[in-house]
């Protein structure tokens, strides 16, 4: 497995072209500080470098998103810093896709300055992959996606997947588990099983906002929530309200229920730009969330907000 200064000239060449930057530099501390956002999922992907199967052609994602897009998307919102999340490029361009995006938190000029990479676990070969990049102090974690149609049930609770998942803690990275909602109990199985590696649940568990029972997540959620290696990042259900004519108070009940569970402490907002804009712009979601966590204190909005990401991700490091 190649490191990152065993990179060939044409891969320098696609990782300079893939970053390059089209926003002015802003300051990163810019937002009044009651108003600032650090969004810890955001998805950039330009589909002349990198090969993303997931996309169906034609879809509403079938384009690129660039770091200028997300700059017009986030304008007047108050993030001042941002966390690139995995976009589930095919196996072979992960580490491409890795060196791409810390080459971009290097440079500057956007608020992206750390990142959740992709990588696979289980496979042999992962120590030689993510060691190396484990000493990036712009990465920060890993990510498989595990609710696709590929990934069977149980999938995560594979031993060599195991190993992998400890070996994050190892290193001190952390994992975004990203699942399907009727499989939080394996979810919880994993983090027991790895009491050392900092978990972040992505998309409140991915409930389904309309026509679904909520109480089987509900319940999965707050056993989740009782191990005390994983955050829950408040992220996602904006995209699943596609078709909807949503209002805010259709949210609360899954805010709601993640907040109460995990506390001030452990959660963390995201964005989910560009998916988020299958149900809604990012501005919009933005807005309903600050509706619905209204009535909490200020000092806990924050957290939710701001305060937590910087723990969860080390984002002071």
């Amino acid at each position: 497995m190649e490191t990152m200064d065993a990179m060939t000239r044409r891969e320098a060449l696609q990782v300079a072209a893939a970053s390059a930057l089209a926003v002015p530099k802003i300051s990163l501390d810019e937002a009044a500080p009651a108003a600032a956002i650090i969004d810890t999922h955001v998805h950039l992907w330009d589909l002349k470098t990198f090969r993303l199967p997931w996309i169906e052609r034609g879809s509403p994602l079938d384009s690129s998103y660039t770091p200028a897009d997300y700059a017009a998307a986030t304008a007047g919102l108050g993030v001042v810093k941002a966390v690139y999340m995995e976009v589930d490029v095919e196996p072979a361009q992960q580490g491409l896709e890795a060196r791409t995006i810390s080459e971009l938190c290097r440079r500057g000029g956007t608020p992206i300055v750390a990142a959740v990479i992709s990588g696979r676990p289980a496979d042999e070969s992962f120590a030689d992959y993510i060691k190396p990049l484990a000493s990036d102090t712009s990465i920060k974690g890993v990510r498989q996606v595990l609710h696709g149609g590929g990934t069977p049930p149980g999938y995560c609770l594979a031993a060599s997947f195991v190993r992998g998942i400890r070996l994050l803690g190892e290193l001190g990275l952390s994992f975004d588990l990203c699942m399907r909602a009727d499989e939080l109990g394996d979810g919880l199985k994993l983090i027991e099983a790895c009491p050392g590696t900092q978990f972040i649940l992505d998309h409140c568990g991915n409930p389904e906002v309309y026509g679904a029972d909520l109480g089987p997540w509900k319940k999965g959620l707050a056993a989740i929530a009782g191990r005390p290696n994983v955050a829950c990042k408040v992220s996602g259900i904006v995209a699943s309200t596609k078709g909807h004519d949503w209002k805010p108070e259709d949210l609360a009940p899954i805010i709601n229920h993640v907040l109460d569970c995990f506390g001030p402490d452990r959660v963390v907002f995201g964005g989910d730009w560009p998916v988020c804009t299958l149900g809604a712009p990012l501005s919009r979601w933005v807005e309903a969330l600050r509706e619905v966590v209204r009535a909490r204190i200020e000092a806990d909005r924050r957290k939710l907000f701001h305060d937590n990401a910087v723990r969860v991700y080390k984002l002071d490091r």
